[in-house]
């Protein structure tokens, strides 16, 4: 800004009766930069209430109602055995005779039992093959117990299975699109037994953390003290953060959750570079830095090219004959203008990022540069290779 505007808002806070410290400060306001603000998040976004989770479930089934692409029975014996198993319990006997349907389907049926689901509530299924079958499209998945890591029933699904993928093939060619050999039936199965959890007989609440942290788990405890007005909380160990109920929240200690989940705290995180060398993806976190350290980057690049030419005898020749000579142009290429670039000591990941980048090397040549930095001793911060 301009001395003019700063002179004016001056003399503008001076005649309408403000003080000389005010008008000072509403011109520094304007001229110097605001600090940036950390991130904060919702203590719900970093931590989750301990009790309070999902559970897996599990089941085999079989899907009927495909056109032909179901299961080969001669190559899936499990899928033969479950259907006669099938239709013995419904008054037909098969056995001993032959099977050669192509339209069943044995499948292995997946779901997840949120916390606190009662009898009677709808969930959703995924349905994947286990056979040879082709294709799900048009299935219908009959009923299917799912069972809990203890062996207990608590869920039972059936209905159409939807696919996503599509597959389809002429005489000499086919295309396939998505997997059409998995599914999904939204609200597929109905929750038969429910989960006992009584969040009223509760004498505390423990946070478990997603990413533990000592310097998290602290700010986290602070920041529900603070708020609460009492020492309600403490942090046990990096991962989880101890919470007494006060007495006069006990009769409403979803309302307790609910105020201490709301609360923000910044979550901090170590120095970490996280490399997926099959993708070739890199990923820096804010706290990276590194010591004053010299890099050069260059590969030796040798490229053969054959190019072979016909030579022809010439016109009205005697006993000349038509022969292919061979053609071969080598080129060498050092890289020998790259140069050593020097980055200084505590650079920020900004200037790390662009630094790298001034380098002129792709992502992978990149994840290279920073495990030689890292075996250097030059990179404060822990890689972490995927």
């Amino acid at each position: 800004m301009t001395r003019d505007p700063i002179r004016s808002l001056l003399r503008t806070t001076l005649r309408r009766g403000g003080s000389l410290a005010l008008a000072v400060l509403l011109a520094l306001s304007l001229v110097l930069p605001a600090a940036p603000a950390r991130a904060q998040s919702r203590i719900k976004d970093v931590a989750d209430v301990e009790g309070v989770r999902d559970n897996m479930l599990v089941g085999y089934g079989l899907v009927v109602g495909l056109n032909g692409t179901g299961d080969s029975i001669n190559n899936s014996p499990f899928t033969e055995q479950s259907l006669i198993g099938m239709l013995e319990r419904l008054g037909v006997n098969i056995r001993g005779e032959t099977v050669r349907t192509r339209n069943v389907a044995a499948v292995m049926v997946t779901a997840t039992l949120p916390p606190f689901s009662a009898q009677g509530t709808r969930i959703d299924v995924n349905v994947g093959t286990l056979g040879d079958a082709k294709n799900l499209q048009g299935g219908t998945l009959l009923v299917t117990p799912l069972l809990g890591a203890d062996g207990e029933v608590y869920a039972v699904a059936q209905g159409a299975v939807a696919v996503s993928g599509f597959s389809a093939q002429g005489a000499a060619a086919s295309v396939t699109r998505g997997v059409p050999t998995a599914g999904r039936i939204a609200g597929g199965a109905i929750v038969e037994r429910e989960i006992a959890f009584d969040l009223t007989d509760l004498p505390y609440v423990r946070l478990s953390l997603r990413n533990p942290d000592f310097t998290t788990a602290k700010r986290i405890s602070e920041s529900i003290n603070a708020s609460f007005g009492s020492p309600v909380a403490h942090a046990t160990d990096p991962a989880s953060v101890l919470v007494d109920v006060p007495p006069q929240r006990k009769a409403d200690i979803v309302g307790f959750i609910r105020d201490m989940e709301q609360l923000r705290v910044t979550p901090d995180q170590p120095a970490r570079v996280v490399i997926d060398e099959a993708s070739g993806v890199i990923v820096m976190g804010e706290n990276v830095r590194i010591s004053t350290v010299a890099i050069a980057q260059g590969n030796l690049t040798i490229r053969i090219t054959e190019t072979p030419q016909v030579s022809q005898p010439g016109p009205l020749s005697q006993g000349g004959q038509t022969a292919v000579v061979p053609r071969t142009d080598i080129q060498v290429d050092e890289q020998s203008d790259r140069k050593l670039a020097v980055l200084r000591t505590g650079v920020s990941l900004q200037e790390l990022v662009q630094s790298l980048n001034a380098l002129g090397v792709g992502p992978r040549d990149m994840i290279s540069i920073l495990q030689s930095i890292k075996a250097a001793g030059a990179l404060q911060a822990e890689i972490e290779v995927m």
